[in-house]
């Protein structure tokens, strides 16, 4: 294993110790002992820019299951290395600002900082990852540890509720994700995303190629929060602030980006790719700076932000993917390096935003912007960020922020060139929803920190927060201001990963503030006094968001599904779950001989063969009889006592079979349990009835019906297993080792307890835990069902 696989699992090894830390260290906050590791993986990390930039691809791979293809394979690329400095980079400023909000007397630290380990593990597991199934086991696990950090204040309904619809919708969509890449794998014959992206041109007119293309994407829209799937970000928000700050802004809503990026070269050139990323892109882009103007909540504002600029960003990769398939290369260059640099410029601003308003809440113990106002002159160094970060989400000039928008919108435009039906609207919807973004990004800042002082809606009297609580977003806002004035001080990041994407291409970024006097200009000067007029007017018309019914909207919708979903198993279950064991096994005895006889049948598989059979005995033939007549007379007898002795009847005659086909062992251990068995329904006869009831006529049918068909699947399995021989038996394998290898000459006994040791020890096992659990039920009843107090 090198040190690249060690880097991923790093985090996932400190957490088995984060408990120990937090139990025995009770006088330092447990945050101190974290924080050294991402600082330490960033520095890591860092070490390779040197050869990303000189386009140098590190690859280490660890044999996992060889045999089905799939290796721990982690591969250091331009992409790969801008995605994981941000997982390790923005974890060390969470994790620092995270030791000031949570508080180690409130907090239940331990599992806070555990779970926050799992998840960086594995986000930098799903970006280093070059097998697809290894990206799929960290892509799952990225949405499980964001399940559990969403609900860690799980006292709470809200947060329950977020964290079981971030699951649903995020897990829903990786199980698409992984139906293409084995499509993926059906097609190339390996899970590498390397070697997938070697025979990109010989699979685009695949058959399957398009069900790929739609499974693929589904994962990523899932992830990323693209229109429909977007309304379990909003509800995502019950979490701590600090994990809204690393999985919101800068992680795990940018792994559906990632994949987008990271599957361009495979699908980037087929028309339907580019079309449903542009369009749900376009409208996510829309609708999530539309919802956000009407939010009251600080943290919903930024929820719907983010919803909208990951459709930026989403609809960028469109355009260059248009841009490809249009074979404009130098319009991919504009539209891709929008979205990659807006891909950094939005984990700086958004990420010191989620910060602001943590900062915020803690200080005055509400979000609500209804109670805000004023908060300028008590909180000047977290009023300071907020402008930074809003005006450079806004897009306005000297910030990161605005660099990026005018990429966007030059893209935009560029996609006017492209042979698109409806390109016309691309830079329309563009510009209008920045319009809005200008509006919430105005609402965020000046409706908190200006305009009159409320202390009596306020639950704390609000003062500057701590230091330790600033330094974190004053790092991000700093970086928002120096890359704004420097852009270019990001290409050794941004140039590699753009490559990484389509390497058949050179690029030459260059980044400036000043373009002239162009559309891009002009436009975002038209942002800016149209979105003043309507921020300055929003009372006169935000009464269009009345229009839209709550009872038709999409959450609306997800909750009745799921409640239909509720109701519908409540019904099932109760309706099938009988506590009838007979109607159990009913059920289990049809499905096995439709599933059987019909897979016999059905794929021609029922083979008959009279082969190697050995002659039939006369004295077998009156064993058989026995034990046939024995069964027949077990349907008919209505005493219990009878039933009692034909069924040890039943079990004797087979164990006088073991013998005569000379399996002594067999022959003891049915002997025993026969005798057991019958002496255990003898002890219980004098507590039942003496008489067996009567089962009405169609449930004798029924089971009539069960019983033949049944029987019939075991002889048509048994007759076809014997007739076809796929392989040479293991029985000569274990006469030959048997004594040269255990050194014993019982081979029952030897299979038992040494080539298969595990399996009789787990099996000896389970009949340990059941046997516990029934002398619990018994104690338990013997106690009236009362607790059982320990004595």
């Amino acid at each position: 294993m090198s040190l690249l696989h060690l880097a991923i699992i790093a985090p996932f090894i400190i957490a088995v110790f984060v408990p120990l830390i937090y139990k025995n260290i009770k006088s330092v906050h447990t945050g101190w002992f974290i924080l050294p590791l991402p600082i330490l993986l960033f520095i890591y990390f860092s070490s390779f820019i040197s050869k990303t930039t000189n386009k140098q691809v590190t690859m280490e791979s660890f044999s996992w299951i060889s045999s089905l293809g799939i290796d721990f394979t982690v591969k250091v690329d331009g992409l790969g290395l801008l995605f994981a400095l941000l997982i390790t980079g923005i974890g060390s400023l969470v994790i620092l600002y995270s030791i000031y909000y949570l508080s180690k007397q409130k907090e239940k630290l331990n599992t806070f900082y555990v779970y926050l380990l799992l998840f960086m593990g594995a986000m930098l597991g799903v970006v280093l990852s070059d097998n697809l199934i290894v990206l799929y086991a960290f892509w799952e696990l990225t949405s499980f540890s964001s399940f559990l950090l969403i609900g860690y204040w799980y006292n709470r309904e809200k947060s329950r509720y977020g964290a079981q619809k971030s699951m649903i919708i995020t897990v829903l969509g990786g199980l698409a994700m992984l139906g293409g890449i084995i499509l993926l794998y059906n097609m190339t014959g390996t899970f590498s995303i390397t070697e997938i992206v070697a025979q990109a041109d010989t699979i685009i007119d695949h058959p399957l190629f398009v069900a790929a293309l739609l499974c693929i994407l589904l994962g990523a829209f899932t992830k990323s929060a693209q229109f429909p799937f977007h309304i379990w970000l909003p509800d995502a928000m019950e979490a701590p602030t600090p994990v809204s700050a690393y999985l919101h802004s800068a992680t795990m809503v940018k792994a559906g980006i990632y994949l987008v990026a990271r599957m361009s070269p495979v699908f980037a050139e087929d028309t339907l790719w580019m079309g449903l990323i542009i369009a749900f892109g376009l409208f996510t882009l829309f609708w999530g700076s539309f919802s956000a103007v009407k939010q009251t909540d600080l943290k919903s504002i930024l929820a719907f932000s983010t919803i909208s600029q990951l459709g930026l960003i989403m609809s960028l990769l469109g355009v260059g993917a248009a841009a490809l398939h249009y074979e404009q290369p130098e319009y991919f260059m504009v539209a891709t390096t929008a979205a990659i640099f807006h891909l950094m410029n939005h984990a700086t601003f958004k990420g010191s935003l989620f910060m602001v308003v943590g900062i915020v809440d803690h200080e005055t113990g509400t979000r609500d912007i209804r109670k805000l106002g004023g908060l300028m002159n008590l909180m000047p160094i977290t009023f300071t960020i907020a402008i930074i970060g809003t005006f450079a989400m806004a897009g306005l000039p000297p910030f990161n922020g605005f660099l990026s928008k005018e990429m966007f919108f030059t893209g935009m435009i560029n996609a006017l060139h492209m042979d698109f039906d409806w390109s016309i609207i691309i830079p329309v919807i563009a510009w209008i929803a920045s319009v809005f973004t200008f509006i919430y990004s105005m609402i965020l800042v000046f409706k908190t920190f200006t305009g009159k002082y409320q202390p009596e809606k306020l639950e704390k009297k609000p003062h500057e927060a701590p230091i330790g609580m600033l330094i974190s977003p004053i790092i991000l806002a700093s970086l928002v201001i120096v890359i704004g004035f420097f852009p270019n001080l990001v290409k050794p990041l941004l140039v590699p990963a753009i490559e990484t994407i389509m390497p058949m291409y050179e690029f030459d970024v260059h980044i400036s503030m000043w373009h002239g006097f162009n559309t891009e200009l002009f436009m975002t000067i038209g942002v800016i006094i149209v979105g003043i007029l309507m921020y300055l007017g929003l009372n006169k018309w935000r009464g269009i968001y009345g229009i839209f019914p709550e009872k038709i909207t999409l959450n609306r919708f997800y909750d009745g599904l799921l409640d239909s979903m509720y109701k519908g198993s409540y019904s099932l279950n109760r309706n099938v779950m009988s506590g009838s064991i007979n109607h159990y096994l009913s059920y289990m005895f049809i499905f096995m001989v439709v599933l059987i006889i019909g897979s016999l049948f059905g794929l021609d598989a029922f083979a008959f063969s009279t082969d190697n059979l050995a002659p039939i005995e006369f004295y077998e033939v009156i064993l058989t009889f026995i034990v046939a007549a024995a069964s027949i007379a077990l349907l008919f007898t209505k005493s219990r006592i009878v039933s009692i002795l034909l069924t040890g009847t039943i079990g004797y005659m087979v164990a006088l079979l073991f013998i005569v086909f000379r399996a002594p062992d067999l022959a003891l251990t049915q002997l025993v349990i026969e005798t057991i068995s019958v002496s255990l329904f003898l002890l219980c006869f004098y507590h039942l009835p003496k008489k067996l009831t009567d089962d009405p006529v169609p449930v004798k049918v029924r089971n009539a019906i069960i019983s033949v068909g049944v029987g019939l699947f075991v002889i048509l399995v048994g007759l076809t297993a014997h007739s076809t021989k796929l392989f040479d038996s293991i029985s000569q394998y274990y006469i030959e080792n048997t004594y040269s290898e255990a050194a014993g000459k019982n081979m029952v006994n030897v299979i038992l307890v040494d080539f298969r040791g595990f399996d009789t020890m787990f099996e000896i096992a389970v009949l340990g835990i059941a046997a516990l659990a029934i002398f619990g039920l018994i104690k338990l009843r013997r106690n009236g069902g009362k607790k059982i107090e320990n004595k």
